[in-house]
C-alpha cells in the first residue's frame, strides 16, 4: 500500500543525522544514576556531577539496530493477542484521565475503580478497540495500591490486551504479582506475560527523569512488554516548528530506544508519540490540533526508516462534549494517520484534552475506529470486483439492487454504521430526533446491562483478594440511577417538503440554450 508522506528520503536522512548530532554534541540530562552508569558501560560519555550524558553516533547506531521490527501485546485470552505492524492499525482507548462524565448526572467528577470496571467491560465488547489502555485514574484506590487497583479492575473485566503506566518499580512488582496470581503460578505467567506497560521516560527537552527511566530499564531486564511515549509540547519544550519538533522528538526516541537495548538486546519498542503544539495565544494544551496528524505522518516515515512500528495519540479533542468540534478533531488526525501508515492509534473515549472520559464518546469513537480500519483495509480493486459482466447483464436503466451479488456484498463492500444516523429527517423526527451521543449512551447501557462474561473465575478472584488485603471490588455493575434514555417518543411528522429537484420546462424563446 502506498502511504501519504511529507518527507523526501533526503529529509529523513537529515532528521536522523541531526538527531545523532544532538545526542553526541548536546546530550541528555539523565536524573537516574543507574541509567547513567549503564550508558557509561556501553560507551557513552557521562558526567555524573552534572548528570549529563552524551552518546556517540556509532553507539546510537549500534543499539537502535537491535530494536525488533514487530511488537506483540498480549491479552488474558491469547485469541486477542496482537502483533504489529499488520495490515490494519491497532486501535486503543486513550488513557489516564482523572475525571469521568457521570453517566447519570452528565457532570464530570473524579473517576473511581468501579468506572474502570465498567469501561473495561465496554471495551471488551466494542470491536473497534483492540487494546484497553486504562482510560481513567481511580480516586478511591488505597494509597499503596494505586496502579494495582487500575490493573486489577481492568484485567478482571477485559480479556483483550490491557496496558497503562505505573509510578515506580514497586508498583510494577505489585502488578506483575497480580499477573502471576491470575495465571495460576509464576511459571505460567512468565511463559506468556500478558500484562503490558507504558512509560514516559523522556521529559522534553532532552531529559530523562528518575522513576520512568527506572521502569524502562526494569521492564527491559524482565522481558515485560512495554513501550515509551515521547510527549513534547511545541513552543514550550520544542521549537515552534513542525520540523524542529520532529528533530528533537526523534533524538529523544533514539535515546530511550538505545537505553532499552543496552538493558536487554531485542527489547521491542514502538515509535510512539504525543506531540502537542501549545496554542501560543494562551498556552493551551491542544491535542486536537490538525498538526498532530501532520506530525504523525512524519513519525510514520521515521519509523519505517528505523524498521520499527509507528504509533501515536491521535483522535484526541479539546472539546468538552460530543459536538462538531469533537467530531472533526477525532476524525481528521486518525484518518491522516491511517493514510500515512500508522500501526498503533491511541484515541478512544477521552475529551477535554485528555482530562475526562465519556461513555458515549467511547462508543462513538469505536465507530470512528471501524471506519479507519475500513480505509486501511484497502480499495480492493480486482477484475472480479470491477464487475464488468454484471454491468453488461444489468444494462441501461437496470437495478443493481435486484442482483444476488448485491445482497452477498451488503456487509462486506461498505461499512454499515450503527450509531451514525442515515434515515430521512421525517423518520428521525418520528423516532425522537436523537443525537448520536444519546444513541451511543443507550448502546453502552445495553452492553453494560448484560452480565460480563470476561470476569475472573471465583477461585482466581479469591486467590487475588487473599494476597492483597483491602483491594477494591472491581465489579462492572451499572451505576445506581443509570437508566436507558427515552428517545423513542412519537412526535407529529411534519408535512413532507416539496422536492427541490429542478422541474423540466419547455424551452421558450427566452430560455437559455
Amino acid at each position: 500500500m502506498n502511504f501519504f508522506s511529507y518527507l523526501t528520503d533526503e529529509d529523513i536522512r537529515y532528521v536522523h543525522e541531526s538527531s545523532l548530532e544532538i545526542l553526541e554534541e548536546v546530550g541528555l540530562l539523565v536524573r537516574n544514576e543507574k541509567a547513567r552508569k549503564r550508558f557509561a558501560q556501553h560507551g557513552a560519555i557521562v558526567d555524573h556531577e552534572t548528570e549529563m550524558v552524551r552518546i556517540p553516533s556509532k553507539i546510537v547506531e549500534k543499539y537502535r539496530a537491535l530494536v525488533p521490527p514487530t511488537i506483540t501485546l498480549r491479552g488474558r485470552d491469547p485469541a486477542f493477542d496482537i502483533t504489529f505492524p499488520r495490515k490494519l492499525p491497532v486501535i486503543a482507548t486513550a488513557s489516564s484521565a482523572p475525571d469521568i462524565v457521570d453517566p447519570v448526572t452528565g457532570v464530570t467528577r473524579r473517576a473511581r475503580s468501579d468506572d474502570i470496571a465498567r469501561i473495561a467491560h465496554l471495551v471488551n465488547e466494542l470491536p473497534g478497540f483492540d487494546l484497553f489502555s486504562i482510560s481513567t485514574l481511580a480516586d478511591d484506590a488505597p494509597r499503596d495500591q494505586f496502579s494495582l487497583t487500575r490493573f486489577y479492575t481492568a484485567l478482571k473485566n477485559c480479556v483483550k490486551p490491557v496496558r497503562t503506566s505505573v509510578y515506580n518499580v514497586r508498583e510494577a512488582d505489585q502488578v506483575i504479582k497480580l499477573g502471576e496470581l491470575i495465571a495460576g503460578s509464576k511459571e505460567a505467567f512468565w511463559e506468556r506475560p500478558f500484562i503490558n506497560f507504558g512509560y514516559c521516560s523522556i521529559v522534553s527537552p532532552l531529559t530523562m527523569d528518575f522513576d520512568s527511566t527506572d521502569t524502562l530499564m526494569y521492564f527491559a531486564e524482565k522481558g515485560i512488554t512495554a513501550y515509551g511515549t515521547i510527549a513534547p509540547m511545541g513552543g514550550l519544550s520544542t521549537p515552534l516548528t513542525l520540523s524542529g519538533m520532529l528533530v528533537i522528538m526523534n533524538a529523544e526516541w533514539l535515546a530511550a530506544a538505545t537505553l532499552a537495548q543496552m538493558s536487554k538486546a531485542g527489547t521491542a519498542q514502538i515509535f510512539n508519540f504525543l506531540p502537542v503544539f501549545a496554542d501560543m495565544r494562551d498556552g493551551a494544551y491542544a491535542p486536537g490540533a490538525i498538526e498532530i496528524g501532520m506530525m504523525n505522518s512524519t513519525v510514520c516515515q521515521m519509523a519505517r526508516f528505523y524498521n520499527v512500528p509507528a504509533g501515536g495519540y491521535l483522535g484526541l479533542t479539546n472539546s468538552k462534549v460530543s459536538d462538531a468540534q469533537s467530531g472533526f478533531e477525532k476524525g481528521m488526525s486518525p484518518l491522516m494517520g491511517a493514510l500515512s501508515g500508522v500501526d498503533f492509534i491511541v484515541m478512544g473515549g477521552l475529551q477535554d484534552a485528555l482530562m475526562s472520559f465519556d461513555f458515549g464518546q467511547a462508543a462513538i469513537d469505536n465507530e470512528i475506529a471501524m471506519m479507519i480500519k475500513r480505509v486501511r483495509d484497502g480499495f480492493g480493486f480486482s477484475k472480479e470486483s470491477a464487475s464488468l459482466e454484471e454491468i453488461k447483464e444489468t444494462g441501461p436503466a437496470g437495478l443493481f439492487a435486484a442482483n444476488p451479488a448485491t445482497l452477498e456484498r451488503m456487509h462486506t463492500s461498505t461499512f454499515l454504521p450503527e450509531l451514525a444516523d442515515r434515515k430521512i429527517r421525517e423518520h428521525w423526527e418520528l423516532e425522537g430526533s436523537s443525537t448520536i451521543h444519546q444513541r451511543a449512551m443507550n448502546k453502552v447501557f445495553d452492553i453494560l446491562s448484560v452480565p460480563n462474561t470476561a470476569v475472573f473465575e471465583p477461585d482466581v478472584d479469591a486467590r487475588i483478594r487473599a494476597e492483597f488485603e483491602g483491594l477494591v471490588a472491581g465489579d462492572a455493575m451499572l451505576q445506581e440511577g443509570w437508566k436507558r434514555l427515552d428517545i423513542g417518543r412519537n412526535v407529529p411528522v411534519r408535512e413532507r417538503r416539496p422536492s427541490r429537484r429542478r422541474r423540466k420546462h419547455k424551452k421558450t424563446e427566452n430560455s437559455s440554450p
